[in-house]
């Protein structure tokens, strides 16, 4: 005997996409593809089957993704030893050697082929490809109340100055996913590592994405008391640094989210990417997931 029930609720479900579909359409949606979503195998087939259905249904998606946790295992292997100041990796050429090697050679190749196998057509990219994402070495300063501000010196740690978006839109033009290595290059020829969300927020803006997804490994934004913020303003998000509320490694991420929506950028929206089809979820249902930052359009 058929179950109409389960029947009819997976009709109620698409019936609930429909709308989301619609508005999607045609529209560029760049998507931050990290931490425990990249480490689970079954995740990373989901993810891939989700990238898939974007495509089919009209989206033009774009993958930026990470690669932390690899290029620290590949270290290991081999001997080197790197430290971390302020939460950043202190990259001398060595180091950037073993992470160009991972993040272009090893992780972004596994990702496209997870792609092509859930039939999406996927291109392996670096910021080298087409001089795609243009580079400057990271300055970074560190206040302090008691002393003068320290200059930190990360070594081959780079920041976005400029994304070439012909060559992103040559390819999403002709039906293919971009998969993008967060590697860029200055104007001499020097390779720097780069923060992902950095990328993906510079690239989602370059693009005027209608949508910015950051896949974590946390529900998204959180209250004082622990509690999931799901929608925020600008006004609101700002609040929420001077209120302390924003913390560690979320500060980063808000920052990108606010830049890519200050470059046209739709919406941003920090979600937890350990949730199985968390990509559908957010688009496609009313109830979306983790927390979405509004922008202008």
């Amino acid at each position: 005997m058929k179950d109409y029930a389960k029947a009819q609720l997976t009709s109620r479900i698409l019936i609930e996409s429909l709308p989301y579909i619609k508005q999607f359409h045609g529209e560029i949606v760049v998507i931050k593809y990290g931490g425990h979503a990249m480490k689970d195998e079954e995740l990373g087939r989901a993810f891939a089957q989700n990238i898939a259905l974007l495509k089919y249904v009209g989206l033009k998606p774009v993958i930026v993704h990470g690669g932390g946790p690899q290029i620290g295992k590949m270290l290991d292997a081999l001997n080197i030893t790197c430290q971390f100041r302020e939460g950043q990796r202190v990259t001398d050429d060595a180091t950037m050697d073993v992470v160009e090697m991972v993040l272009v050679g090893k992780v972004n190749k596994e990702i496209v082929n997870k792609l092509n196998l859930a039939d999406c057509k996927a291109v392996g990219l670096s910021g080298k490809d087409g001089t795609l994402i243009r580079a400057r070495k990271l300055q970074m300063v560190v206040d302090s109340a008691d002393k003068a501000p320290e200059i930190i010196d990360l070594g081959k740690v780079g920041e976005v100055i400029g994304v070439e978006t012909s060559l992103l839109r040559g390819l999403l033009a002709e039906g293919y996913t971009p998969v993008i290595a967060p590697v860029g290059v200055d104007m001499e020829g020097n390779t720097y590592n780069i923060n992902a969300d950095s990328v993906a927020g510079a690239v989602a803006g370059a693009l005027r994405a209608k949508r910015l997804l950051l896949l974590t490994d946390v529900a998204g934004i959180l209250d004082a008391d622990k509690n999931l913020l799901e929608e925020l303003t600008i006004k609101e998000t700002l609040e929420l640094f001077d209120d302390g509320t924003l913390q560690g490694g979320m500060i980063p991420k808000v920052k990108c989210c606010l830049e890519a929506i200050g470059d046209g950028v739709g919406r941003a929206t920090i979600l937890d990417g350990r949730v199985e089809h968390s990509v559908l979820l957010e688009l496609f249902t009313d109830s979306g997931i983790g927390t979405q930052i509004l922008g202008t359009r």
